[in-house]
């Protein structure tokens, strides 16, 4: 069946963050008098959305003070911009490659947890800001996966049927949050992920997109 959009999710998906994010939070919450370590914070970033993430972390360490998501998101990206070297060694090139073919398909979109401004400068690193009809981030959705919200508010706004969807996530929260859309999913598992994930409801498995067959799977 031909898609009517194809919605990718963006770190780890696109772009090799999560790790770096998850330094600059520990970062963060020391900045802040706070102790913590790599091992803490990383299941807590893995396929999830900032605000859903900043609660969690004002929850756990009270040195976070009464600072806002937004607040403390302008400082995490300088942490970020510290570890983060050269953006474009983060691009995943098989993912890049197979948004640009798949755009000649159907519109594709980033539906991510991080913030928008974020997400948009990523899509410009990955070449991909043309390709997009449109981008989706932390607070324009619901609630952050596992939720389905995102992926049903990105179809909604570019009114196609969620069923009509494929969705491409490397996250067992995100393969959840594109299952319970009931859309098909694109489980991307490339043995480097940070915490071991585990998939379930995903239409396909693949270790890099380069592996589908564009042609025979879409149609096209």
């Amino acid at each position: 069946m031909r898609p009517a959009a194809f919605l990718f999710d963006l770190d780890g998906t696109l772009v090799d963050t999560e790790t770096v994010w998850a330094k600059a939070i520990v970062d963060l919450v020391r900045s802040r008098g706070g102790e913590t370590d790599l091992d803490t914070i990383l299941p807590m970033v893995v396929g999830r959305n900032w605000l859903d993430i900043d609660r969690a972390l004002h929850a756990r360490y009270p040195v976070m003070g009464d600072s806002t998501a937004d607040e403390d998101a302008v400082v995490l990206r300088r942490f970020y911009d510290s570890h983060a070297g050269d953006p474009a060694a983060m691009r995943i090139e098989g993912s890049i490659d197979f948004l640009k073919k798949v755009s000649a398909i159907a519109p594709c979109a980033i539906v991510s947890g991080s913030p928008h401004d974020d997400v948009a400068i990523a899509a410009r690193v990955c070449g991909v800001e043309d390709r997009l009809s449109l981008i989706l981030g932390a607070g324009e959705y619901e609630a952050g996966k596992p939720s389905p919200s995102g992926y049903l508010r990105a179809a909604e706004l570019l009114g196609v049927d969620p069923a009509d969807c494929v969705v491409v996530e490397d996250s067992e929260v995100g393969v959840a949050s594109g299952v319970a859309a009931g859309m098909r999913v694109i489980a991307l598992d490339r043995g480097v992920n940070p915490v071991p994930q585990t998939y379930s409801g995903q239409t396909w498995l693949v270790r890099d997109l380069s592996e589908i067959d564009i042609g025979r799977e879409f149609g096209a």
